[in-house]
């Protein structure tokens, strides 16, 4: 997970390179992209809670103060924030106040404005990063590229993502074989990245098999792999929104053939070519030119 001093750094950093600013002491992000960037709300999308998400106030100071319906209490009590307002929406024994998505909005709209949410003035329509919001362009671009370069605690968080993903590959460097379908190989790497993560995560990718262009990557099937099949395994794993990327090529059930291991060898060198390459500063094409 994200730390509370990240995120609030993040928070007085954005504040300090957004331009134009909003008006008042105050922006509201409903983004759930922005939302966990900036205080590590992050609803678990293996739940009936997917989809569903919060309010963020963040004064001009740093201070955060996070707005969602009671369902989602757990979530917010986890993020690193300096208030939360829970508002009822559903207590499992009436019925809930309205659509869900609406559990919010329903209290805003309902007439004067909540205690809860500071005066914003005519532009913020819902969430200044919204699109259509006048300050939505140059908030949704800021955090962007605030996001390019990331602090210490998302490379923490990218490092557990890797781990994970490490530990689907060589999961199947071990166990595929002939006989197994690609579906089989993705349950088992899928239980082997859960272990490593200590939790349930999210995987997903290419797990397939190879036999020419008619078919380059995709998810499992029930295809029976065979000798001497190229199995693609390029697949991410997600943690708390961050995700890692990892690719290999298996030959099932044997050694690769002369031009097989002449091709992988090349990318291999390739890739240390580029890495020598990775550097602040560095160009795009620099680096494409190097693994060229």
């Amino acid at each position: 997970m994200l730390s509370a001093v990240g995120c609030r750094h993040r928070r007085q950093r954005l504040w300090n390179l957004l331009n134009p600013k909003p008006m008042g002491d105050w922006l509201c992000l409903v983004d759930p992209i922005h939302v966990n960037y900036l205080s590590g709300f992050c609803v678990d999308p293996i739940s009936l809670n997917a989809g569903f998400g919060a309010m963020l106030l963040v004064r001009s100071d740093g201070h955060a103060r996070l707005v969602c319906e009671n369902r989602l209490k757990s979530y917010a009590d986890a993020a690193h924030v300096d208030e939360r307002v829970v508002l009822p929406w559903y207590d499992g024994q009436s019925p809930g106040i309205g659509p869900r998505q609406l559990a919010i909005w329903n209290v805003v709209d309902a007439g004067p404005p909540p205690s809860f949410l500071p005066a914003l003035g005519e532009s913020w329509l819902g969430g200044h990063d919204r699109p259509g919001n006048p300050l939505a362009s140059a908030l949704i671009n800021t955090i962007a590229r605030m996001r390019r370069q990331k602090d210490p605690d998302e490379i923490a968080l990218l490092r557990q993502c890797m781990r994970a993903t490490d530990a689907g590959h060589a999961w199947a460097r071990a166990n595929v074989k002939a006989g197994m379908t690609e579906l089989d190989v993705y349950n088992g790497i899928v239980a082997a990245c859960n272990r490593d993560a200590r939790k349930a995560v999210i995987v997903y990718g290419d797990f397939a098999v190879s036999p020419g262009p008619d078919r380059r990557g995709g998810p499992a099937t029930t295809r029976v792999l065979n000798p001497g099949d190229m199995l693609i395994l390029d697949f991410s794993v997600v943690i708390d929104g961050y995700r890692s990327d990892f690719t290999n090529t298996l030959c099932v059930g044997g050694q690769p053939n002369a031009d097989q291991r002449r091709l992988y060898d090349l990318a291999v060198q390739a890739l240390a070519s580029g890495e020598t390459c990775l550097r602040s500063g560095a160009a795009c094409l620099e680096v494409y030119r190097a693994v060229r």
